[in-house]
């Protein structure tokens, strides 16, 4: 008999249907990378084989990259994770690939380009993550503006979204070439775009795949992905 919630006998790597969904609805074939220990050549080499790249959501990133102690809320750090996916952050930045940076991908490239985060943003005046997970909800609701003019707005066809939520950090100092391009009423940060010239590289706070086969303007995230990479074809 297994272990309660044991999947498997060995480590697992995955990636959610709802982002190989959003992706395969847009026209483009998901593939997953394996975590491993990668030099910038290396990492650089790998994505020569592909033309995008989605930084899902996941576990939080470890306070120590950016510079602070860990504190109790944080959860599920996986230092080979952190190292892997930073590494393909500039790899992607130096190759100018799009990119899509989802919940944890925009915290991860935050930290990546030097910034720091809030390690648990505790209650605020908007909900950010449903209170009994796993029963009940999978994510929650609510709104965020979106800075007129971005690349986000432009990918997404509007300054308003409804969006699917299910986080407990946030993003405090900003790196370095991004600028925010989204937030709640409460204030946190819901998007960013970095500023060199030629990169998409859009994140999101939220989670746009969860909704994106009832949202056009989620889907249109992964739909702007992926015509741009097919234009590295």
């Amino acid at each position: 008999m297994a272990a309660a919630g044991r999947v498997s006998r060995s480590a697992i790597s995955f990636a959610g249907r709802v982002y190989l969904d959003a992706v395969l609805r847009a026209g483009g074939e998901p593939v997953t990378l394996s975590p491993r220990e990668l030099r910038h050549d290396d990492a650089v080499e790998l994505l020569d084989r592909f033309h995008g790249l989605v930084l899902m959501g996941g576990p939080d990133v470890d306070p120590h990259l950016y510079g602070q102690q860990r504190q109790p809320h944080v959860y599920g750090v996986n230092p080979e994770q952190d190292h892997f996916e930073m590494a393909l952050v500039r790899a992607a930045l130096a190759a100018k690939m799009p990119t899509l940076a989802v919940c944890r991908g925009i915290q991860l490239v935050n930290v990546a380009l030097g910034g720091s985060l809030i390690q648990h943003i505790g209650e605020t005046s908007v909900q950010h993550a449903p209170t009994k997970f796993p029963a009940g909800q999978d994510f929650v609701l609510h709104d965020v503006v979106i800075v007129k003019g971005s690349k986000l707005a432009t990918a997404m066809g509007t300054t308003k979204a409804r969006v699917a939520s299910f986080h407990h950090q946030g993003l405090d100092e900003i790196a370095k070439g991004l600028k925010v391009t989204a937030s709640s009423a409460d204030g946190l940060v819901e998007g960013l775009e970095h500023t060199g010239s030629g990169q998409w590289l859009l994140g999101v706070q939220w989670h746009p795949e969860d909704t994106a086969c009832t949202d056009p303007a989620q889907q249109s995230l992964y739909d702007e992905l992926v015509k741009r990479s097919s234009r590295r074809v």
